[in-house]
């Protein structure tokens, strides 16, 4: 079962190209999958990548620009043919949102799933929570109305030392007290610290998707102490006046960005089509940013290991 893998199914950038799709990802949280945009050709990639359409349940979508967007219609259509069942939640602004429905609901009369959209704030915010995972969205600076998304795992429980659970003889009706780190009271009055029976816990991730945006110190500050960062890098440093124009970043310009953040691993994305490899991207992060490695489609990367 994948704890926390980021699966890359596109990271080109608006202008097609036969090296790399449009911007697309898929999240594997504990087997429940959540895409983040979703350009054109996204359903075939789930099924390069072996991803199951019945486990999708969520889709965040950072803008409405086309490369990040024009894959949903065919995507959702795609459920239905394959006879999803539940719910599909799409987040996306209301601007978004009051264009795809009346399409989808042409497109899909007849749906096999339930569809939600749920709108998501210019400001960003928290756009869903459960038990285990919080995902936030937070302002871009990009020429349209743009958000990333911040993937926060919960803090997770400690661990228990099976022997001295059994050496003391706890209940199990007390055990989530210690698995939470706090000390209990026996039956027979005895205290029971919870540092003495349990270790720490493994430690909670994050991973924070940075779609189209200008270099902007204020998105370091949004990911600040995010364990991996995804930036765009549509070109290298001989672009940069032509990235600031076109509200774009350069690779150099993302590492600064994770630099400053304190994250653990910088994935470079987004890529403009002039580029025959990404090899140049790494030459110019890697000196800022040592853990730096460049997205490529059907890449697979489990964020557990950051910690290894």
């Amino acid at each position: 079962m994948a704890q926390f893998e980021i699966n890359i199914l596109g990271c080109g950038s608006a202008t097609p190209s036969l090296r790399h799709l449009p911007a697309c990802q898929v999240i594997d949280f504990r087997d429940n999958l959540m895409m983040i945009d979703c350009g054109e050709g996204s359903q075939l990639q789930m099924r390069r990548m072996k991803l199951k359409y019945s486990r999708l349940n969520h889709i965040f979508i950072s803008h409405l620009h086309g490369d990040h967007c024009l894959g949903l219609p065919g995507l959702l259509s795609t459920l239905s043919l394959h006879q999803r069942t539940g719910t599909v939640t799409v987040h996306m602004f209301q601007e978004g949102i009051d264009l795809f429905k009346p399409m989808i609901d042409f497109l899909c009369r007849d749906r096999s799933y339930d569809l939600v959209f749920e709108p998501v704030d210019h400001k960003g915010g928290i756009v869903f929570e459960n038990d285990s995972l919080t995902i936030e969205a937070f302002p871009l600076y990009h020429r349209v109305p743009t958000v990333g998304y911040i993937f926060r795992e919960k803090p997770k429980s400690r661990h228990l030392k099976g022997d001295m659970i059994k050496f003391y003889d706890v209940p199990v009706s007390l055990i989530p007290e210690l698995r939470a780190g706090r000390d209990i009271t026996l039956p027979d009055g005895r205290l029971v610290e919870a540092r003495h029976v349990t270790t720490e816990p493994d430690p909670a991730l994050s991973y924070a998707y940075c779609s189209d945006t200008v270099f902007d110190e204020r998105v370091a500050e949004a990911v600040k102490g995010v364990d991996v960062v995804y930036h765009e890098a549509t070109y290298l440093d001989n672009e940069a006046v032509k990235a600031r124009d076109r509200f774009h970043s350069t690779a150099s310009q993302a590492a600064r960005i994770a630099d400053k953040a304190g994250a653990k691993m910088l994935i470079l994305g987004h890529y403009s089509k002039m580029y025959l490899d990404e090899q140049g991207h790494l030459d110019e992060a890697r000196p800022i940013f040592e853990n730096s490695i460049a997205a490529n489609e059907e890449m697979k990367i489990d964020i557990t290991k950051v910690y290894d």
